[in-house]
């Protein structure tokens, strides 16, 4: 019985030494589990985690987003992506240019004819009006070209368009030879200065429109003439011929408001249909400046529109004038 004991003791032992370390994991390891939730709850125990409920309203106090492009730099980040052409490469390397190449080496191939490029067409005429203008047909519009000074101008030239320039001057050579020429328009230019001539030799001249210029004397025009506009300049009376109009018996609209005019430029013509004199320097008139005072029976029934307003003059002290008119004109009568 005593051996037996001993040897019961001795396995008892065996046993310990190898269960001892099985025993140890599971103790460890319910260790670890129990000081983790410690660990994170001191992490975490600064937040109030009950109260942290994202809404529209509270989004700005629980998230500061006035420095979030200082704290965070996407630049580094994003994909650097090189920028080439669409067009594919050629596939033989001989299509390259030679960048190598000195500019002196490099010489212009002159244009030829033959090629398969041919050079733009250029207008029948060959007038650089065309290459400065726009034509179409026979009427050239050269509004706002930054022109110095009418360019010449095709020979079945009707109609002329040249406003918003600064051209300075008009010469009578500007319009030599135009013999379909019916209306120029000048308007809004720097014009200071016309030849004599410059208009008096077309036949067929019908608008002469010259607003807003410098003008101080007007030329000599020709009898074909229908409409002269020549307000917002600086004409004075001295700036007109003698009976300037009297032989325009086609005359129908003259428009001479805003100069500086001290009188009618008398007799008009019976064709005349409107007259603009406002805002000139007017301050009398005679009695036949309209009618002719010798013949009480005359009529003028295509002259209805006169414009003095806003000239020192009261139309009042001259009733005797406006008898042959169809209507009295308009300005001061008192």
């Amino acid at each position: 019985p005593a051996g037996c004991r001993m040897w019961t003791l001795a396995w008892l032992g065996i046993a310990s030494l190898c269960l001892g370390p099985a025993w140890a994991v599971p103790a460890k390891e319910e260790r670890r589990k129990a000081e983790k939730p410690k660990a994170d709850h001191a992490l975490y125990e600064n937040l109030d985690l009950d109260n942290y409920d994202l809404t529209l309203d509270n989004y700005g106090e629980i998230l500061d987003l006035s420095n979030y492009e200082e704290l965070y730099d996407y630049g580094d980040l994003a994909p650097k992506i090189e920028v080439g052409t669409l067009a594919p490469r050629p596939k033989d390397p001989v299509a390259l240019p030679d960048l190598g190449t000195p500019p002196e080496t490099l010489k212009l191939q002159p244009q030829t004819t033959a090629g398969p490029i041919h050079p733009a067409p250029i207008p029948a005429q060959g007038l650089p009006s065309c290459l400065l203008c726009l034509c179409i047909g026979t009427s050239i519009y050269c509004d706002d070209a930054d022109l110095e000074h009418i360019p010449p101008l095709p020979p079945e030239t009707t109609y002329l368009y040249a406003r918003f320039n600064r051209i300075g001057t008009i010469r009578a050579s500007d319009f030599t030879g135009l013999k379909k020429l019916k209306r120029i328009d000048l308007s809004s230019n720097f014009i200071s200065w016309a030849d004599a001539d410059a208009f008096r030799l077309l036949p067929s001249l019908q608008e002469l429109i010259l607003p807003e210029n410098r003008l101080t004397a007007l030329p000599e025009l020709p009898r074909s003439i229908i409409r002269l506009d020549a307000r917002l300049n600086r004409i004075p009376s001295t700036g007109l011929r003698p009976e300037a109009f009297r032989d325009l018996k086609q005359l129908q609209f003259l428009h001479l408001s805003n100069n500086q005019l001290d009188y009618i430029p008398a007799p008009l013509p019976e064709s005349l249909r409107s007259l603009h004199l406002q805002n000139n320097n007017i301050q009398t008139m005679h009695e036949d400046t309209f009618c002719d005072s010798q013949d009480h029976s005359q009529i003028r029934r295509a002259l209805e529109d006169i414009r003095l307003d806003g000239n020192p003059i009261n139309l009042s002290l001259f009733p005797n004038a406006y008898f042959c008119l169809p209507r009295l004109p308009t300005g001061r009568f008192f």
